[in-house]
């Protein structure tokens, strides 16, 4: 292969594209001592930019923390970055944008949502790592099964 034809798959920037959190019910939420019911969400979007092979991939990771119907807090993070890839045959494109891209962006994501929940005064929340491989594979796979014969 020549080198204009080679794959390419490179990190252009990683960046925080939003971060936000919410103690709606503070100072009162800190008197609480029940442990809080901890939901989390992650959801990844892939776009082209206008340049040839070069994409925007966000990772948005959104976590609520809440004893009964009382908010203690909700934190979001969307961790994004730009990405360099060409020369990848089309059916490869999609789980290099869904799997190998968030698996990049997702520990700075974590690391935006524990930072954050610190400083809203609660003990830092380290998420578990996610299987963005697992993800992509539902996500085809609906698409798949909802597509009409």
């Amino acid at each position: 292969m020549s080198e204009a034809t080679q794959p390419v798959f490179g990190i252009e920037k990683i960046y925080l594209k939003d971060l936000s959190v919410e103690v709606p019910n503070g100072p009162q939420v800190f008197l609480e001592r029940e442990t809080p019911a901890v939901e989390v969400g992650v959801r990844s979007d892939a776009k082209p930019l206008g340049q040839d092979g070069m994409f925007e991939v966000v990772v948005t990771v959104t976590v609520t923390a809440k004893i009964k119907d009382k908010t203690l807090f909700l934190a979001e993070a969307a961790q994004a970055g730009v990405f360099q890839i060409r020369n990848v045959p089309q059916q490869d494109l999609g789980p290099i944008l869904g799997v190998t891209c968030p698996n990049t962006l997702f520990p700075y994501a974590r690391e935006a949502i524990s930072t954050v929940t610190t400083r809203a005064g609660f003990p830092p929340l380290v998420l578990a790592p996610m299987s963005f491989e697992a993800i992509y594979n539902q996500q085809q796979q609906a698409q798949s099964s909802a597509k009409p014969n």
